[in-house]
């Protein structure tokens, strides 16, 4: 530190009287004036100011001044006075110095703090206990441990503040490792004994990471040092053993103590609920009841949140009259938690009660109930209450960003998508990977996948959910190829959690992806992952989809069974038309006592439809509510399909009249599919009318129509329906096939000309042609002369023949007598079904084509759907 001798002399002007300086004092408002080598100096007397001299008592009055100001909380004048002295050299004392950090802290004011920091490191060697430990002291409140340390290395000697100050300041930031290795430095070199401030740090450290066995060896301190009876220790020590998961020895601790107050109660009350025990924790609330003592509002959020846990109503209702007989209503987080409860537990009516009966609401309370609507499968309120909050000129924080596209996603209501996306830039939060990968979803679900492509690609650290949005988005537009791309190159980077493996195998089967499959299940086994979840049902549905039903049933013998189990195998032999096999395993479910639902029906029904079993699949039907099943427009269709794919057409247009309820397009669709399927026109016609009525955007019935009116040469009527896809902005998504050769999926689009294989493939094809054309078959082609370009074109749009390619790339690139399976996107088209079975007597080979809606098994010429 400088000394006096170094500070600088001041002199009035020589030719001026001494008296003059007296004469000024008396003046409050005078100027005063110096010369100082070639610069002048004014200083006001009214801005804290005065006469400067080289004299101590010049130097004890200013510093007296800083003092002053400080201690009328005047930081900005102080600073001022401050940086007059550090230019005119005058010494400022460490209690000066003391004062002006103190009320930096206390102001919060970082920039200022830091300045003052810089002044005294510049003009001191080492740092006293008392101005050290209130730089230590302000360093910590605003979060910046780096200086904090240096001054605590600066300080020439160190007081048990200075230990419990940093300690604590590295607890409160996470940095649990460090504030132990603090702790034990202190007790071995520091040379100092902890305190009853020390203790509560340190315990929340032990807590945090959390590390028992360190607890309890602080746990020994506290008696060795004699602070076993103090409140506020034995309060700490509870809360340490809760965190590390010993409700025992917390409660034992709890049971002996000889005074409790408040915060013992609510440390054993909260620590019961974190460990999963909220009967024990709401019978200690009661015996805290019985003993009269009351509540604060940390006991009322922490018992409402165990009513959430438990998801019961009834004890919620009764938390709440108690919560409004003692007051606690006009607290915002109180009425923020019954709200979440009643959220959670169903009861979005009373959620709505207590949220409009808040006299004032925060950001958590607007968040609460958009995410809780979301979660009780109500989108548009979520959305609506969204409305409301911008109205009231609330701004969004992440959380609510995030809920809103998720309920954006689930509506696929992509232009409110879009406008949070670009509020969420605006107000950057774009940053948040809360916010990136729920863009990522609503884009997804919003078929805008390129989109959420670019989302995915800016954000700078991925997490898994991450990967698992764009894998499961890609999945869902129908680009499996690139999910499994991006599953490789995510297992490089990061472990997938049981969700990214069920989307994965999810891909997988979309696209019989058999290998990448048999890779994934051999790391379920490896680690374990998700196992007892519902990873096994994504196992055993992507070997039923990929036609492995040995494989399939060897899974599900080895797995837990539940009803999901059971309908993943009923659907696998519905698609297959095998409806006796459907039967037996549906008697045997039941005798499994798994209860059906509505989806083993939907697969029942199915099969049965497939295999014309009109009889088995009516009698079904009628003991539904048996089961406790109560029919819905899904299995009407299913009825209806049924009875028309067994020509009953009348029959099923009867039955959608005397429906019980209103039927959707699916159900006219069903008898839509039939007469495409019996060429009846006047009664497709009439059931495409009712669709169109309820539904213009499914190309699927477009479809349909197409198919019904080209299979009775009515081009005409076909081309008229092409325009109304055209007009609509309909297009059919371009004919894909995928087939697994030596562990590897390759992939064919219907114009693909880039394959490296494409001379060979279009070679081999052509000669099966030929050859068709020898013995007679004359729809062999898209070539074909035999077919009018109408319908050449009808075949193009909707089937596009990519599995041809497919399956000449499979007999190319494996060894004679190996079955191929082949997986497309579109419906194979007649002229495909027959090149098929004519492939498959020729080279004497098994290929299974599964496309949108049927699994075809093509052996000896034959194929397993019967046409």
């Amino acid at each position: 530190m400088a000394s006096s001798a170094q500070t600088p002399h001041f002199h009035l002007n020589p030719g001026k009287s001494n008296s003059f300086q007296s004469k000024a004092l008396k003046h409050r408002n005078v100027n005063f004036y110096w010369n100082f080598g070639s610069r002048k100096l004014f200083l006001r007397k009214s801005q804290g100011l005065s006469v400067l001299s080289s004299s101590s008592s010049s130097i004890h009055f200013s510093n007296s001044q800083l003092h002053g100001l400080c201690a009328n909380g005047k930081l900005e004048e102080a600073m001022k006075l401050l940086n007059s002295m550090q230019e005119l050299r005058i010494v400022v004392d460490e209690d000066a110095f003391v004062a002006l950090v103190r009320l930096c802290e206390w102001k919060r004011a970082q920039e200022e703090g830091s300045k003052v920091y810089s002044i005294a490191m510049n003009s001191m060697s080492s740092l006293g206990v008392e101005l050290g430990n209130a730089f230590l002291a302000m360093f910590v409140r605003f979060g910046n441990l780096v200086d904090a340390w240096y001054v605590f290395g600066k300080m020439s000697e160190r007081n048990l503040f200075s230990w419990n100050v940093l300690v604590g300041g590295y607890a409160k930031q996470g940095y649990f490792d460090e504030a132990m290795c603090l702790y034990h430095r202190m007790l071995w070199v520091g040379g100092v004994k902890p305190d009853v401030y020390t203790f509560p740090c340190v315990l929340r450290t032990c807590g945090g990471i959390p590390d028992l066995a360190r607890g309890r060896e602080v746990h020994v301190h506290v008696l060795r040092y004699g602070y076993e009876l103090d409140i506020d220790v034995i309060n700490a020590l509870i809360t340490m053993y809760v965190k590390c998961g010993d409700v025992k020895s917390a409660r034992l601790l709890f049971d002996r103590m000889p005074r409790r107050d408040i915060i013992s109660w609510n440390a054993m009350i909260s620590g019961y609920f974190e460990n999963g025990m909220c009967h024990q924790g709401l019978e200690l609330f009661f015996a805290m009841r019985v003993l009269s003592v009351d509540p604060d509002l940390m006991t009322m959020t922490s018992v409402i949140s165990a009513c959430e846990l438990l998801g019961d109503g009834r004890l919620g209702r009764d938390i709440h009259a108690y919560v409004i007989s003692t007051g606690f209503t006009v607290d915002i987080s109180v009425c923020n938690s019954l709200a979440q409860m009643y959220l959670n537990a169903g009861l979005w009516h009373e959620a709505e009660k207590v949220f409009t009966r808040m006299e004032r609401k925060d950001i958590v309370s607007w968040t609460t109930m958009i995410s809780g609507y979301e979660y009780n499968f109500l989108p548009e309120k979520a959305i609506d209450t969204y409305r409301m909050m911008d109205q009231d000129c609330m701004k969004p924080d992440e959380i609510t960003v995030a809920a809103v596209l998720s309920a954006c996603a689930t509506l696929g209501d992509l232009d409110t998508g879009v406008e949070v996306h670009k509020l969420a830039i605006k107000a950057r939060l774009i940053s948040y990977v809360i916010v990136a990968n729920n863009l990522i979803n609503m884009y997804s679900k919003c078929k805008c996948i390129d989109k959420a492509l670019d989302i995915f690609h800016n954000i700078p650290r991925k997490n898994v959910i991450s990967w698992t949005s764009i894998i499961a988005g890609l999945r869902l537009n129908n680009r499996c190829f690139e999910a499994l791309i991006f599953f490789r190159q995510m297992k490089m980077a990061l472990q997938p959690n049981a969700i990214t493996l069920t989307a994965a195998l999810a891909a997988c089967a979309r696209i019989g992806a058999l290998m990448c499959g048999k890779e994934i299940h051999a790391h379920v086994l490896r680690t374990g992952v998700g196992f007892d979840d519902f990873l096994p049902n994504a196992l055993l549905d992507m070997y039923v989809r990929c036609g492995r039903m040995s494989i399939a049933w060897n899974q599900f013998n080895s797995q837990k069974k539940d009803v999901s189990s059971w309908n993943i195998l009923l659907t696998g032999y519905s698609e297959r038309g095998q409806g006796s096999v459907v039967v037996e395993l549906f008697d045997r479910m039941v005798k499994s006592r798994v209860r059906p639902d509505e989806i083993t029906f939907i697969s029942l029904l199915c099969g049965f439809s497939k295999s014309q079993m009109v009889r088995e699949g009516l009698m079904y039907f009628s003991t539904m509510e048996k089961y406790g099943v109560t029919p819905n427009l899904k299995h009407y269709a299913c009825v209806v399909d049924l009875l028309g794919r067994a020509g009953e057409l009348e029959e099923a247009h009867k039955f959608i009249q005397k429906m019980p309820v209103t039927p959707d397009p699916a159900v006219w669709g069903a008898l839509l599919n039939a007469c495409r399927i019996h060429s009846d026109i006047k009664l497709g016609e009439l059931s495409a009318q009712h669709i169109f009525e309820l539904d213009k955007e499914s190309v699927g019935y477009y479809i349909l129509l197409c198919n019904l009116y080209a299979d009775s040469s009515k081009w005409r009527e076909v081309a008229k329906v092409r325009r109304m896809m055209k007009e609509n902005g309909l297009t059919v998504d371009t004919g894909c096939s995928w087939v697994e050769v030596k562990g590897k999926v390759h992939a064919f689009l219907s114009d693909d000309k880039y394959h490296p294989q494409t001379k060979e493939i279009n070679t081999v094809l052509v000669g099966f042609y030929e050859k068709m054309r020898e013995v007679g078959y004359t729809r062999t082609s898209s070539e074909s002369s035999s077919m009018d370009e109408s319908e050449i074109s009808r075949d193009e749009i909707f089937c596009g023949h990519s599995e041809r390619k497919a399956i000449a790339f499979g007999l190319i690139n494996t060894i004679p007598g190996m079955p191929i399976w082949v997986t497309k996107n579109l419906n194979m088209c007649e002229s495909c079904h027959d090149t098929v079975k004519f492939i498959s007597k020729t080279v004497r080979r098994e290929i299974s084509v599964r496309d949108a809606e049927h699994f075809h098994h093509f052996k000896d010429g034959e194929c397993s759907c019967g046409d």
